[in-house]
This record gives C-alpha cells, sequence and structure tokens, in this order.
C-alpha cells in the first residue's frame, strides 16, 4: 500500500482501539493484523486477522454522507436475523455503536472463503454448462431472500413495504440533490433530470412486498471452491428492507450484459464476463425468475430505470466524496464523465433502445 493508502487506513482504524475492543470481547491473542479491501465502493472493508480468526469488519466512509446511506447496523442487524434461514449469509461476530473505537459504527462477521466474479472468470468455471448455473443460482438465491417470512425471523422492525416504490424513486432523488450540492460545481448532468421526471410519472400502482437486499449482483455473492457454481454468501445488506422484490430483480439486470449490448457506461463496475457463450442472457434470468420466485416481472422497463438512476445516484455521491478529499478510491473521479453517461443508459432503457 502506498504511503497514501497508508494514512488512509489510518483514518478508517485505529489499530490500537480496535485491538483493545476486540481482546475485550473475543479474549486476547498473539496475532493482529489489520488489511484494507479496496474492491467495493461504499462501506469501508477491513480483513481482521484476530488470533486464528478470519474477521471483516464493515464500517462507513470518513466525512459527511448522506441521510441513510452507510447504515452498518441496519445491515449487521438484517445478516444476523438471517443467521439459520435457506439465505446464504455470512456468520456475525460482533456489532459496534460506541464511537469511541473507530468514531463510527462498525460491525464484524466470519470471513467466508471462496471466489467472487467480479474482474475474472475462475477457471473452473469456464463451461457453457457451468455459466449457465451461474446465473440460475443468482436467480434461485434471490428467490430465497424473497421468501423470508420476515416476521418469523425478527425483520418486521425494518422498512414500510407499504409505497416503496415510490419512496425509492424520491430516495435517489435526494442522493443526488445531496450530491450536487458540492458536484454541480465541476460539472451538470442534464439528462438526469428527464430520467427523474420520468419515473415520478411511471411508479407502479402497487407491488409484492418481500425482504429486499438492495445492492443483489453477481459481484455482491461468493461462489463456493468447488467445481459446481454455489453460492455459499450474500455480502452487501446495508440497504436491505422491506418492500419491492422486483426492485432487487432490475438491480441484478443492471450488471448483467449480454453479448449484443454496447459499450459499458460504467466499466469500472459492470463486468462483461456475462458475454460469454453459455452465460444466461437477461431475459432469461427474467424467466427463471418469474418461474422460480412467482412473481412476475411487470413494469421491467420502469424497475431496469430505476436500477441505473440509482447506480447514477451512487455514482454522483462517489464523486462528492473524491471532491471532498473522503475517500482514496482511484475510481471515483473518473465519475465526473461516469454518470453523464449512465443518465444517457437509463434513458435509453426508456426509449425501448436497450429491451431486455
Amino acid at each position: 500500500m502506498t504511503a497514501d493508502g497508508d494514512d488512509y487506513l489510518n483514518r478508517i482504524v485505529d489499530e490500537a482501539s480496535l485491538s483493545t475492543y476486540l481482546e475485550e470481547h473475543l479474549g486476547p491473542v498473539d496475532d493482529y493484523g489489520i488489511r484494507h479491501h479496496q474492491e467495493g465502493h461504499s462501506n469501508e472493508t477491513l480483513f481482521v486477522t484476530w488470533g486464528d480468526r478470519e474477521l471483516v469488519l464493515r464500517r462507513p466512509p470518513p466525512g459527511e454522507t448522506a441521510d441513510t446511506a452507510h447504515d452498518v447496523l441496519r445491515e449487521h442487524h438484517v445478516t444476523d436475523a438471517l443467521q439459520g434461514t435457506d439465505v446464504r449469509v455470512p456468520k456475525t461476530v460482533l456489532a459496534c455503536d460506541d464511537h469511541d473505537v473507530l468514531g463510527c459504527d462498525f460491525y464484524l462477521m466470519e470471513r467466508a472463503a471462496g471466489d467472487v466474479v467480479r474482474e475474472s472468470e475462475p477457471e473452473r468455471f469456464a463451461t457453457p454448462g457451468r455459466r449457465e448455473r451461474i446465473g440460475e443460482e443468482l436467480v434461485d438465491r434471490l428467490a430465497e431472500i424473497h421468501r423470508v417470512d420476515t416476521e418469523a425471523v425478527g425483520l418486521d422492525d425494518i422498512g414500510h413495504p407499504e409505497g416503496y416504490t415510490e419512496r425509492q424513486v424520491r430516495r435517489w432523488h435526494e442522493q443526488l440533490e445531496w450530491a450536487f450540492e458540492v458536484t454541480a460545481e465541476e460539472r451538470t448532468v442534464p439528462t438526469i433530470a428527464a430520467v427523474g421526471d420520468w419515473l415520478d410519472d411511471n411508479v407502479p400502482d402497487s407491488h409484492p412486498k418481500t425482504l429486499v437486499h438492495g445492492d443483489y449482483k453477481l459481484d455482491n455473492v461468493m461462489f463456493a471452491p468447488a467445481d459446481d457454481p454455489e453460492i455459499v454468501a450474500i455480502f452487501d445488506w446495508e440497504l436491505s428492507t422491506r418492500g419491492d422484490p422486483r426492485f432487487d430483480l432490475g438491480w441484478l439486470l443492471t450488471y448483467w450484459r449480454d453479448a449484443a449490448d454496447p459499450e459499458p457506461a460504467i466499466p469500472e463496475l459492470v463486468t462483461r464476463i456475462p458475454e460469454r457463450e453459455g452465460y444466461m442472457t437477461r431475459g432469461e434470468l427474467v424467466d427463471r425468475y418469474e418461474t422460480v420466485a412467482g412473481i412476475d416481472f411487470d413494469h421491467g422497463r420502469f424497475y431496469r430505470a430505476l436500477a441505473v438512476y440509482k447506480l447514477a445516484a451512487l455514482c454522483e455521491m462517489f464523486f462528492r466524496r473524491h471532491l471532498e478529499g473522503n475517500a482514496d478510491d482511484p475510481m471515483y473521479p473518473k465519475m465526473r464523465d461516469r454518470v453523464p453517461a449512465i443518465a444517457d443508459w437509463a434513458q435509453r432503457i426508456i426509449d425501448g433502445e436497450e429491451p431486455l
């Protein structure tokens, strides 16, 4: 890690303070180490070695964040409640709301073993049959999330499913406005206003009500270290709530490319791996989801456009954090040009130029 990286690591974790906290709750050890995991782009993730245990620490980024963003204790609450269900989640360890430790909320979970398909495809998966199975696993595990009995697992205290979809549109309006407070001085994103207006005018009148992950996509799951693809862990539950399951499917489709698609608007986040022979198409993912989950993907153009609008908002928030010096992610400066391209992508979906 560079010297700048060391400085940033010191901003997000006080190693001595964390050691004291872990010793108090987990007992003393001889082996202690911390490494910053830089693959994610929202909450900060750190790998912590504590004796013979490998842990993952999740905390918000430093600096001011948009209201409701980066809620790691919500993430812990949901992940903890799902222990013992069919949903594949890591084992939770500790949650801390004492800001004297790291200056913020944080939680720890056991580190899972396996592969995340992000920039490369495991060689063992590079056959048409196993590539197809990756898509099936993604859809089947999403359906399991949407079948959770939230009352039975103690999650009826999160979210308000009635009116969820309309609130999602409003929420991402607000997150964009928060980001634009700073980023508008650098450049504007004219197309995004038209997209937001169309979403306002096309919110479905009603929707199913289930547990929603909020950030479900290929690189937020981990596959077991076996020849046949099997998801062993689903990560990044910070946006989870009770709401509209079709929102999750629209988000998954945003990150899933077909071979005939135009160049990706944001290649740093959207892998081209699903374009390879054997992977299911977006249409096939939808067909399987409707069969397995028993939920029709009605108003698909709306949900896909909303998902891309959300992506634009998240990326504009990244750009604000870059401009304010509250991130060391090399992707963030690229949002100057990427967000306008994402807005154009949403408009193409609305116009029917990028169908399933």
